[in-house]
């Protein structure tokens, strides 16, 4: 076993001994030795940025109006997980009578079965190719989402909200685990932020998509416009994952042969990039490395950080209850059904942005600790006005509510900064990284299975107990985390 100090620290003689440009260069000689024929082809590009670009599932240049089936996957994904909330403001409540906090309870059984999944499944995907795990259990859930479009009661969708937790748990985290087997310190938080953006997209689809249906397939063949958007996105989901056997890279060392788009000299490259950067290849989780993971004091802070940094935006999720609540003078909503699902489309677009800015910033400044301290000392303003706006709801500006819950969404950009330090700070462990992941969104979906029923139960919604100011408590303590982190990786690196 290596010593704490080696365990720990982020490589930081590797990243003085290469510069971006230099590495840049070396990338291209190694691709381009021998083809200089193919080395140009009016587009003057590197091959270094082709490759990224795909494994990115990023716009490639010469495919400029279509985004990869892997961008569109998470899109997708997330679009399952937010058309719970679109289907429920849109007359699911009525029609299945949710008069109470059945919607929190979807969540809940949601996230038990996620969370029990998730470790089992992040332990697969080191024995089982990435091509076929994935896009397997993608293709299982995307029949149960259209099966919820046909359930007639809140028991019905308990059990299936179940299957789909289980099935989808392996989504995000087996992709940011792959992400960390690609790609070194100089580009990490790039890539992942632009696939955690993805999130954003799908909540701002869902709501655009819950919009055109309501206005053309309301009461087609008799079904209401909320089960169309299930059986939609159902459809949507089987495609994207039949896609997923071809377009998941799996390992450098072990590529995808059906990755018609991914050539061995890319794996080489890919390969030899890592090395030069210190980090170690895919390595299956034994007992062995399982028992070494836990006793790391890191497999239990990360997990802690990364628990603290979704608690404490999570009221942005609600935006939409918030929307609904709201009554003219005369009792008429003040907002119609179209416009509840429509309006949170401008906080996602927000997040789109911010998201990309916070992980491009990370990545040029080599710095992640003082991105998330900022996002949290951003994140504190909503939720302290938020705090008065629900205690004192008559005498705080309605205003302030509407700014506020937008603001949330400035300070969504902390998971890929969280997770290119975990793979900065553990290098040469693939094992300890992949298992930690795991901890930490098992970790996430733990605590909400029960937490956002007593926090941000429906019933109050809008005007919730403590829930915002617990999330300033969880902000505070990021940073004080953040800043602790920072300290010990500085100890560890000396």
């Amino acid at each position: 076993m290596s010593s704490s100090a080696a365990r720990y620290r982020a490589l930081p003689d590797a990243r003085q001994d290469l510069d971006h440009d230099s590495d840049r260069e070396e990338d291209d000689a190694i691709l381009n030795n021998g083809r200089s024929g193919n080395a140009s082809d009016g587009q003057n590009q590197t091959w270094l940025e082709r490759v990224t670009q795909k494994v990115t599932f990023w716009k490639s240049p010469w495919r400029r109006n279509k985004s990869s089936p892997l961008e569109q996957d998470l899109v997708r994904r997330y679009l399952d997980q937010t058309n719970i909330s679109s289907a429920y403001v849109s007359g699911m409540k009525e029609d299945l009578e949710l008069y109470g906090d059945e919607l929190n309870y979807f969540t809940t059984f949601f996230s038990i079965s996620y969370c029990l999944m998730l470790i089992p499944s992040q332990v697969i995907i080191t024995y089982v190719r990435p091509s076929y795990w994935l896009p397997g259990l993608e293709i299982a859930w995307g029949f149960v989402t259209a099966f919820i479009a046909f359930t007639q009661n809140a028991h019905q969708v308990y059990v299936l909200r179940v299957l789909l937790g289980l099935f989808e748990s392996s989504a995000w985290p087996g992709m940011m685990t792959l992400f960390m087997y690609w790609y070194t310190p100089m580009e990490l938080a790039k890539r992942m932020g632009f696939y955690h953006s993805c999130q954003a997209l799908g909540s701002m689809v869902s709501g655009a998509l819950q919009v055109a249906i309501l206005e053309t397939l309301e009461g087609t063949w008799g079904l209401r416009g909320w089960r169309w958007l299930f059986i939609i996105n159902g459809i949507m989901t089987l495609a994207v994952g039949l896609a997923g056997f071809f377009m998941i890279p799996d390992y450098p060392k072990l590529p995808n042969p059906r990755a018609f788009w991914l050539t061995a000299d890319h794996a080489v490259m890919a390969t030899e990039r890592l090395d030069r950067h210190g980090r170690s290849d895919t390595k299956r989780i034994t007992w062995a490395s399982a028992k070494r993971t836990c006793s790391m004091w890191i497999a239990y802070f990360i997990p802690a950080l990364y628990i603290a940094t979704v608690l404490a935006p999570y009221g942005y999720n609600y935006f939409n209850l918030f929307l609904k609540s709201l009554k003219n003078p005369d009792g008429a909503p003040t907002w119609t059904t179209e416009e509840v699902n429509a309006i949170p489309i401008a906080g996602g677009a927000i997040n789109v942005v911010c998201v990309w800015i916070w992980a491009i910033l990370s990545d040029v400044f080599q710095t992640r600790w003082t991105l998330v301290v900022a996002q949290a000392a951003i994140g504190l303003i909503p939720c302290i006005i938020m705090s008065v706006w629900t205690s004192h709801p008559d005498t705080t500006p309605l205003s302030s509510a509407y700014a506020s819950y937008l603001m949330t969404y400035l300070s969504l950009g902390t998971a890929p900064l969280v997770m290119s330090w975990l793979s900065e700070l553990l290098p040469q462990d693939s094992e300890a990284r992949t298992l930690i992941i795991g901890y930490s969104i098992a970790g996430v979906y733990a605590v909400l299975s029960w937490s956002q029923v007593l926090i941000w139960p429906a019933s109050q919604a809008p005007y919730y107990a403590y829930a915002w100011q617990l999330s300033v408590f969880f902000w505070i303590l990021v940073i004080a985390m953040c800043v602790g982190l920072r300290v010990a990786e500085k100890k560890l690196s000396r």
